[in-house]
């Protein structure tokens, strides 16, 4: 399979429903732009006004939850060591990701 396929369908694999969007966590996004997802959301802090609810939200605890029931490579083993999320994770519409990368 040709590398552009191959990295299409991880991306594909990376995208949710969640509130009739298609979203993107921040995590997925990071390694896209091979940085780290605390500078990430970093930036998105820092530049608020780019990214409205309708491009950029944090997901509650329920949706977490059941998205991480989605996810197949979820690790329990690691979640019970230090070094893990601390906040919710951010999610990213089409048109967030498109403000992430300008």
């Amino acid at each position: 399979m040709p590398k552009v396929s191959m990295v299409s369908s991880v991306i594909r694999q990376q995208i949710y429903t969640i509130r009739s969007v298609q979203v993107m966590q921040d995590q997925d996004l990071a390694l896209l732009y091979e940085v780290s997802t605390k500078r990430l959301n970093e930036q998105v802090k820092r530049n608020k006004a780019r990214f409205p609810t309708k491009f950029c939200f944090r997901l509650t605890k329920n949706e977490y939850l059941s998205l991480r029931s989605q996810i197949a490579t979820s690790n329990n083993q690691r979640e019970n060591k230090r070094g893990g999320r601390q906040y919710l994770p951010y999610v990213f519409t089409e048109q967030g990701v498109a403000m992430l990368y300008h």
